[in-house]
């Protein structure tokens, strides 16, 4: 990230480094002995350092002198004793995450000046000081205002947006150029139907912008007819860098880019996506869980879902993945059937702002059939009865299938009504949605009554034991993959129609 933002010349940007040499397992040397202000020099960072954590004016001074270069982020390197002045405690790891302790705190009030015996004391003069704030605060924010008025007032149009985004608004007819497609027409991989619908409402939401760690090309994230951000300097032969441009280029740094992504997030009020292959979601996983306990909706474009990559081998196709991305609290995980799936939850998951939780948009490499029967407002809710129908008046065998193996459960439903075995599909493009739904509504996509189930979904079977229950069966794949073409691989590995009605007639068994 740090890399990223000097080569972006990210002038208001400072970031003060507490340089105390002292870790939880003491001092650092014994892991530690880069040159850091060496390191952001390189990265082309404007670099300071000041001695001593308490010396508060050649703070002071650092400070302004970084807000004075506009042209590059500024690193201030301040050289703390951590615990300064516990007597026995300061510059060890003992103080890095303990509390001192009752004689330690005394030694320390000795040492300060303070009463020993006398606990949150602060002098009358110490607080008349520190409430000063309140009015140099006020008089700040007049100011302020003054100029913010005078802004809306020369830029009405500006202002109207920036009013419709602090409110979480979305603008009348930003959904009326979706694309759809007619079922049974040519089979469309998700992550090009992504690119499809994020460029068909990229024009009426200027808030969106985003990009994807070195595979924009692949995971379809680039809006089309509009500059990358950055400084004008770092424009290329393909791409115009531009200040106010709205690609984002983030290199292979998926781990800084999920963080990046936090952080434009909590600054507001834009609303910003990136992606990569899903296999490289591990690599983000501290920032995903991170942004799922604070609440905050990014938006990550994870393509290339399962072994249906292909060539790439097992090293790129993802198992475990969904799994383990759905067991993050509050994370949102979403994994489309076909291209107007795609459409349908991509306008759910836009239409889920402010205070909504942030989302895993999952989506294939190799084309899938655009199918009958898709619903915009069950996909919406996250599951539902595909084609419509009430499997509770006569379903024997309910399919639950996500993404590309819907598929799959649309035509054993088929070869089971040759068999006079009656089944539904169930389209569960978001577990996470479906399980916020009311009782009434689960009920009536999955009725209690009906016990024989499948689940089908290539991926670990772990997420789908509580959906299937003792009498259900799982079509899963719990090894890894290999290298072949998405149809070799889906047929060796029991991704098929057969295998699911045999599955499925398991299941009427058990």
């Amino acid at each position: 990230a740090s890399s990223l933002a000097g080569t972006q010349q990210l002038g208001n940007l400072i970031v003060l480094w507490d340089n105390n040499k002292i870790s939880i397992e003491h001092d650092t040397n014994i892991a530690l002995s880069e040159d850091t202000c060496a390191r952001y020099r390189a990265y082309g960072w404007h670099v300071q350092e000041v001695e001593g954590g308490e010396n508060v004016v050649a703070i002071e001074e650092a400070l302004a002198a970084a807000r004075a270069v506009t042209d590059r982020p500024s690193f201030i390197s301040v050289r703390t004793i951590i615990g300064y002045p516990a007597p026995t405690k300061m510059n060890t790891g003992g103080v890095h995450g303990s509390a001192l302790g009752a004689d330690e705190v005394a030694a320390t009030k000795k040492v300060l000046g303070f009463d020993p015996d006398k606990s949150f004391e602060v002098k009358p003069e110490v607080i008349d000081h520190t409430r000063e704030l309140v009015a140099r605060g006020k008089k700040a924010h007049d100011e302020w205002q003054v100029a913010f008025d005078a802004w809306a007032t020369k830029e009405p149009e500006r202002k109207k947006l920036l009013d419709r985004l602090e409110a979480g608004e979305l603008p009348e007819g930003w959904d009326a150029d979706l694309t759809y497609w007619e079922p049974g027409s040519k089979a469309v991989a998700t992550r090009a139907a992504f690119g499809k619908v994020l460029n068909d409402v990229a024009g009426k939401l200027p808030e969106l912008w985003g990009g994807s760690a070195d595979l924009a090309g692949s995971n379809n994230t680039t809006i089309n007819g509009v500059k990358s951000f950055g400084p004008p300097s770092i424009s290329t032969e393909d791409y115009t860098a531009d200040w106010y441009g709205r690609v984002l280029h983030f290199g292979i740094r998926e781990h800084a880019m999920g963080s990046i992504l936090n952080g434009i997030v909590l600054h507001g009020p834009t609303r910003p996506f990136a992606g990569t292959f899903l296999q490289f979601a591990d690599y983000m996983r501290p920032a995903v869980r991170l942004a799922a306990l604070m609440n905050i909706d990014p938006i990550y474009i994870w393509t290339h879902d399962s072994i249906g990559l292909g060539e790439d081998g097992p090293t790129h196709q993802p198992i475990e993945h969904l799994a383990a991305l759905r067991a993050i609290p509050n994370l949102s995980v979403v994994r489309p059937a076909d291209p107007n799936e795609t459409a349908y939850t991509w306008r759910t998951i836009l239409q889920r702002t402010h205070g909504h939780n942030p989302t895993g948009f999952i989506l294939t490499r190799q084309g899938v059939p655009v199918l009958e029967g898709t619903s915009p407002e069950g996909a919406a809710k996250g599951g539902y009865v595909l084609g419509g129908g009430n499997p509770a008046d006569d379903a024997d065998v309910i399919i639950i299938a996500t993404g590309s193996e819907v598929q799959l459960a649309v035509e054993a439903q088929k070869l089971l009504a040759d068999k006079d075995i009656v089944a539904y599909v169930v389209s569960m493009p978001c577990l996470e949605w479906f399980e916020a739904q009311p009782k009434e509504y689960r009920d009536a996509v999955l009725p209690p009554d009906v016990s024989a189930r499948v689940a089908v979904e290539a991926g670990i079977a772990q997420p789908w034991h509580k959906l299937v229950g003792d009498t259900g069966e799982i079509i899963s794949i719990e090894h890894y993959g290999a290298s072949a073409d998405d149809k070799t691989l889906f047929r060796e590995f029991g991704f098929t129609a057969e295998a699911v009605v045999a599955a499925a007639e398991r299941s009427l068994d058990n």
